[in-house]
């Protein structure tokens, strides 16, 4: 609003300055308005630096829970237990094609089935055997390119009994592909890769968070710092079996 050039007592002046001067809010250029914004930082976050893990802060606080755990009281192969490592509620990723990860707490001698939806499709976008032979944290790199701001369900399913398919154990999660915002990429382009996933995780990019420190520890599998780190963030949305698996792993 341009100044006000009516000449005017000087209280009221003062008053109309005041109320023609743009907030601090309204000055700021919007950024991703298209997607929730994360949560506000408070001046009590510490700096990344002096962070030992990394904090998770989804993107829309109170948002429904999405994610659903799988467990059977146990079979021929013992007791199973499935989990995705994903968020209560939908999980960024800046990647079009994410790698996931999901965790077994035995080895099946059946693969399990992985599938991939969309709220519009009737069909699985994408339906796969995947081999679960050994138990703990397993990568799964994405063939399929994910659409901006389009959520998606992902699943793994262990099939107890093809003839009675109700008996199926199913681990979900939902992911959706969104464009880091200016500020992100920035911080992201000066930091170094040890920040990377605490920058990530900060601005509610799950995804991205667990798949960087996940890459960490295949580099570099004797750094125990690394497993303490992802054990935090999987302890933080309520993912405390597999993040005990990491706490108990030895590299």
């Amino acid at each position: 609003m341009n100044k006000l050039h009516i000449s005017l007592p000087v209280g009221l002046a003062l008053a109309f300055s005041i109320l023609a001067t743009p907030s601090r809010a309204q000055t700021q250029p919007p950024v991703d308005n298209a997607r929730p914004k994360p949560a506000a930082q408070t001046a009590q976050t510490p700096p990344i630096a002096s962070q030992t893990t990394p904090v998770y802060r989804p993107p829309l606080r109170g948002a429904p829970a999405t994610r659903v755990g799988g467990a059977n009281r146990g079979g021929s192969d013992g007791v199973l237990i499935l989990g995705v490592l994903a968020p209560e509620s939908t999980g960024l990723t800046s990647r079009a094609r994410p790698t996931l990860y999901w965790y077994s707490s035995i080895g099946l001698a059946a693969p399990l089935e992985f599938t991939l939806n969309d709220d519009h499709s009737i069909k699985p976008l994408v339906e796969l055997k995947i081999p679960a032979s050994q138990p703990g944290i397993h990568a799964l790199p994405l063939d399929y390119t994910l659409q901006p701001e389009v959520e998606y369900r992902w699943a793994i399913a262990a099939v107890i009994d093809p003839e009675q398919r109700a008996r199926d154990v199913i681990a979900s999660g939902t992911i959706k592909q969104v464009r880091p915002s200016p500020t992100l990429a920035a911080q992201l382009s000066r930091a170094s890769q040890r920040e990377w996933p605490f920058l990530y995780a900060r601005e509610g990019f799950w995804y991205d968070a667990i798949a960087i420190l996940s890459e960490q520890i295949d580099a570099t599998p004797a750094n125990r710092h690394l497993w303490e780190q992802r054990a935090a963030l999987l302890e933080q949305v309520g993912l405390k079996i597999a993040a005990t698996y990491d706490q108990g792993a030895n590299p």
